[in-house]
């Protein structure tokens, strides 16, 4: 599939896209606010690079670091605001989805000096478009770097809220496979299957379109192959090959849920993310197998079930099996916390986002036959 240029989204890739490709930044400005999280981007190499580059560019920059996971509304409003303090004309971010969805929401910030913490969910207060903005993901996951959203953790950290503007792409994407070959085992996994979950919530979507449909099948072959039957593996942890295969169907996920959107597993998935730690990758998956599940009692999520299981070479009870396992999520909890949990996100917009629609009684199902 040929991705190399996607809605506003021009995506690089290659192992050496940033350092031979220098001449792009020079055209975003002379100075950029570097988004990381505290040393990812320097282990794999992607800082050195864009040092470099901005060097060559003659571009100066300074460095916003320590963005963790699950990033909070407060952190990038104070982003925006040493972007503004510092001159900065441009936001790259490098890392996981959370220095990326980072980077897009303190660009937005810096260009809206109006717009207090929750601010820039409001259109009519948030008026003036982003900074450009460059995405470079150091994990093969989120997609962060080839859609709009950016989410953010609020409420003290208990909530998870989504901004999105369609200034909020990023200009140029490069997608480095090399990035991601510091990335431990554990995180591989993950962030694999939330593009996975990616690719299989968008083609279930009834909002998914012939795009959308490509790339989530495109993505979902490539993700299932190199997660459950090995491919171009060599035995001794994933393969350049394997890490080039997940870095770019992660991109291409990323393309269908720009369109779609995802489904039920990501609100579900963010209540254990916050209260217990769990990887946003594996919080999800251990849901997808009750999302497939509850579509295959419809026609339309039968029939969908089953085209997606025959591309992939498997069938749908073996996804069904196999994905919430590979997650590795082992939780106990008793029924107040599940409720709990379930209440903090049982009005997202997610749940509408499939052929079947699951009630709340449902979701209490879903957690009690996982957790119980």
């Amino acid at each position: 599939m040929d991705f190399s240029a996607h809605k506003p989204v021009k995506i690089i890739t290659g192992n050496n896209c940033v350092t031979e490709n220098k001449d792009i930044f020079a055209s975003l400005g002379k100075r950029a606010l570097v988004v990381t999280g505290a040393s990812s981007a320097d282990k794999c190499g992607a800082m050195a690079d864009i040092a470099e580059a901005l060097e060559v560019a003659g571009c100066t920059y300074v460095r916003f670091s320590g963005i963790p996971e699950n990033p909070p509304a407060p952190m990038c409003h104070e982003g925006g605001k040493v972007a503004r303090d510092e001159g900065c004309d441009f936001v790259i971010g490098i890392g996981g989805g959370s220095a990326i969805d980072a980077a897009k929401a303190i660009a937005g910030y810096a260009a809206n000096p109006q717009c207090g913490v929750m601010d820039i969910f409001d259109d009519s207060i948030r008026v003036n478009d982003c900074l450009p903005i460059v995405a470079i993901p150091t994990t093969a996951g989120t997609g962060s770097e080839a859609c709009r959203y950016s989410v953010l953790t609020i409420a003290d950290g208990t909530k998870k809220r989504t901004f999105k503007t369609d200034s909020a792409y990023a200009r140029y994407s490069f997608v480095c496979p090399r990035y991601s070959s510091t990335m431990p085992e554990k995180y591989t996994v993950s962030t694999a299957l939330d593009a996975l979950a990616h690719a299989i919530e968008s083609y279930f979507s009834p909002k998914s379109c012939e795009v959308s449909r490509e790339a989530a099948l495109f993505a979902a072959k490539e993700i299932w192959d190199v997660l459950f039957c090995g491919a171009d593996g060599n035995g001794e942890g994933y393969s350049e090959k394997q890490r080039e295969r997940l870095a770019y169907a992660a991109t291409v996920a990323g393309i269908a849920i720009d369109y779609t959107g995802t489904g039920f597993p990501h609100p579900l998935g963010y209540s254990i993310t916050l209260t217990h730690g769990i990887p946003h990758g594996s919080a999800c998956a251990v849901f997808e197998g009750a999302y497939i599940k509850y579509n295959m009692i419809t026609k339309e999520g039968k029939r969908l079930a089953l085209e997606l299981a025959t591309h992939l070479g498997t069938t749908p009870e073996e996804m069904i099996d196999r994905i919430p396992m590979m997650s590795g999520v082992e939780l106990k909890m008793d029924r107040e916390e599940r409720e709990m949990l379930i209440d903090r996100v049982a009005d997202a917009g997610n749940y509408q986002n499939s052929p079947y629609i699951i009630s709340r009684g449902e979701m209490s199902d879903i957690f009690k036959r996982i957790f119980a």
